[in-house]
């Protein structure tokens, strides 16, 4: 580790900064030391925060959502960096992310791709990135405002609480969806309890796609043998996690559906997560679970 400078700030705690701008305290005292202000330690916190927080949204034509999404995420407490993963939408999305990112330099990011991929691939587009760049905490979230940007900090903090994967719920107390129609909130309640029932897993709301990993879990899966691509994907990421006895814990949130806008949801989408997820299950039953790195299975 390199130490750039030595100070010590106005209450009186001496403080190095190392190479990757992270700020520890020293126990003995340096032969040199320079006074700095409470508002220097306050800036290089939140630069470390926000270079150990990215938010992963993937994207196709979101450009009616995406620059007010952008600004809110910027605007919050706690820094987050974010990271777009666009499908090459044709109405423009990703040229207004790259004219966004002159003015968030060095926290606003972009993967373009050709075509429509899939939401699962997306994220582990992301997923590889995010792990390649240092980050800690890694979450997902939609584009669409449906996945409220104030309750990062939520999930944030169950991570920094022991969680190693912390979803945000629409159904860990009651039913907590806004501008659904009767059917469509059915469906999702009865499609997590189709999902238990098949898996075994206790967790109520299994299809969810707003979420904080830990960077262990991610390193502890390998995200090429993740096999589905929908938001089946969602269900078998949570599954290989509890398969591999990481801490799961669900955080109360408030669903609201998109106003800006056009839903992905499909009637194929909600086929391949119906079926995918019984050959998932059934892959399981001979299939070894092992962290990467771990000979602990479970």
């Amino acid at each position: 580790m390199l130490l750039n400078c030595l100070a010590i700030n106005n209450s009186g705690i001496i403080l190095s900064e190392t190479s990757n701008n992270q700020l520890l305290k020293l126990h003995k005292k340096p032969t040199c030391l320079k006074t700095i202000d409470d508002s220097f330690l306050s800036l290089h916190n939140n630069n470390y925060k926000s270079m150990s927080n990215l938010v992963i949204i993937p994207t196709y034509n979101e450009k009616d959502n995406i620059e007010r999404m952008v600004r809110k995420v910027m605007s919050l407490e706690n820094s987050y960096n974010l990271l777009i993963i666009d499908d090459g939408s044709p109405d423009g999305t990703g040229t207004i992310v790259k004219q966004l990112m002159q003015e968030y330099t060095d926290r606003l990011f972009i993967v373009e791709r050709k075509g429509k991929l899939g939401l699962g691939t997306a994220y582990i587009a992301g997923f590889k990135w995010a792990l390649e760049h240092g980050y800690d905490y890694i979450f997902e979230m939609d584009a669409d405002f449906s996945h409220n940007p104030e309750d990062l900090n939520q999930l944030y903090n169950a991570c920094l609480n022991g969680a190693d994967l912390a979803i945000g719920s629409r159904y860990i107390k009651g039913v907590n969806v806004v501008n659904w129609p009767m059917g469509r909130v059915l469906m999702s309640y009865f499609a997590s309890a189709y999902v238990r029932f098949v898996t075994r897993m206790k967790i109520m709301d299994t299809t969810a796609g707003f979420k904080c990993y830990t960077s262990k879990v991610l390193k502890a899966i390998n995200l090429d043998e993740i096999k589905l691509k929908g938001y089946g994907f969602q269900i078998e990421m949570k599954f290989t996690a509890w398969k591999l006895g990481f801490n799961i814990v669900e955080v109360p949130i408030v669903f609201t559906e998109r106003r800006e806008g056009v839903s992905k949801m499909s009637g194929g989408i909600f086929n391949e997560a119906f079926w995918g997820i019984l050959r998932m299950k059934f892959r399981s039953f001979f299939k070894t679970y092992k962290r990467a790195g771990e000979n602990t299975n479970k």
